[in-house]
């Protein structure tokens, strides 16, 4: 394992659940949609590479962001 693992993958993953589940309930919409609009949304990409350190924000925060992401669209 590199010592220079910031974070779990298994952890992020979890963290990405949350947020999906938490987009669904903002936007009153199935977790297929909610799915869709995190895994294609920018704020995703940027969340995906760790030295961004985007996981440490709290899932609230995050889910906020790509919904701001999305109406920006």
């Amino acid at each position: 394992m590199h010592q220079k693992t910031l974070i779990n993958d298994t952890l992020l993953q979890l963290k990405y659940s949350r947020i999906i589940v938490l987009l669904a309930e903002k936007l009153e919409i199935e977790i297929p949609q909610a799915m869709d609009i995190f895994y294609t949304s920018d704020f995703y990409n940027d969340l995906s590479d760790k030295a961004n350190q985007l996981h440490n924000m709290g899932d609230q925060y995050l889910a906020e962001s790509i919904i701001l992401e999305l109406q920006q669209r």
